[in-house]
Parts: C-alpha cells; structure tokens; sequence
C-alpha cells in the first residue's frame, strides 16, 4: 500500500499574493474600474453594486470583502434591514425587480448552476435588466469573485474596528 508522506508543517505567515504579484493584482483593480465605469454608464447605481458586492462574498464567504462591502453599502445607503436579509433576498418583497433580476444573475454567475437553472435565471434577469444593465452585472459580478478569491487564497485578516465611546462605557 503507497504511503503518502505527511505534509509539512503549515507556516504561520500567508502568502499576500495581492502584494507578491502586485502586477497582476493592478491589472485586476484595473478590470474593477472598468466593470464599474461600465455598470455607471448603465445606470447601475452604486448601491446595488455594493449590494451585489456583498451577495457574492455571502456566497464565496469571503469575510474581508464582506466587512469592506457591507461599510461600503451603508455608506452608500444601504440599509441594515436589507443587508440583515439579503441571502434571503427571494423570501422578502424588499428590493425591487431590477435589484432581484441583478441578485439572480450574480449568484448564477457566482454558483455556476445546471444549465437548466443558469438558463432559468438568465431568463428572469434578461426581463428585468437590457443589454447594458445585463453585461455590467455581470463584468461586476466576475470581477468581485476574482477579488474574493485573492483575499480567500491570501486570507486577508479582517481587523478588529476600534471601539466607539458608546461602547467603551
């Protein structure tokens, strides 16, 4: 019987490959511009991007993109109600059919479902979203599963926010 030889210790410092490769990681922020210029040229507002932000590293569990992208949203108006229920955004009436038609998409992008289901919600997005709206969702929906496997395979840490006064006392 093969033996397969144990595998080394594991190392306590991780690999930034967004600060190793800092080429590849600029030509990748540089897509993240141009998939957001092209969602505002399509009049994807810059709420919904951050909410999508947030749907796809729910889904990838990415939590460094989670912590930056839910501050993100609330700054841009987000509110805690529907960032407390968005991975159970088809069970609520609380954003509306463009928001939903672009939540479907990003997670059929992100899940790569049966062709059945893709084609199920390519379907129900292409209702909702034109030809524009359609193809910045999903430049940004690519974009931001490359961004949440960077900070996976980097295990970028989320840091502790210092405390505010309230929560000092």
């Amino acid at each position: 019987m093969d033996q397969t030889p144990e595998a080394p210790h594991p190392t306590t410092q991780h690999i930034f490959i967004d600060k190793e490769s800092p080429s590849v990681w600029r030509a990748l922020n540089g897509l993240g511009l141009k998939a957001r210029e092209a969602a505002d040229e399509a009049g994807i507002s810059r709420a919904l991007t951050e909410l999508l932000n947030v749907r796809i590293s729910q889904i990838n569990g990415c939590a460094y993109c989670l912590n930056m992208h839910v501050a993100d949203a609330l700054k841009k108006g987000e509110t805690t109600q529907r960032l407390a229920v968005l991975a159970a955004w088809r069970d609520t009436a609380l954003f509306t059919e463009k928001e939903r038609a672009a939540l479907a998409l990003a997670e059929s992008i992100t899940t790569l479902p049966d062709a059945h289901t893709r084609d199920r919600e390519d379907g129900y997005a292409r209702q909702h979203l034109n030809a524009a709206e359609y193809s910045a969702v999903s430049w940004l929906v690519i974009t931001m599963n490359a961004f949440n496997r960077v900070s996976i395979t980097s295990q970028h840490p989320v840091r502790r926010e210092a405390k505010d006064e309230s929560e000092a006392r």
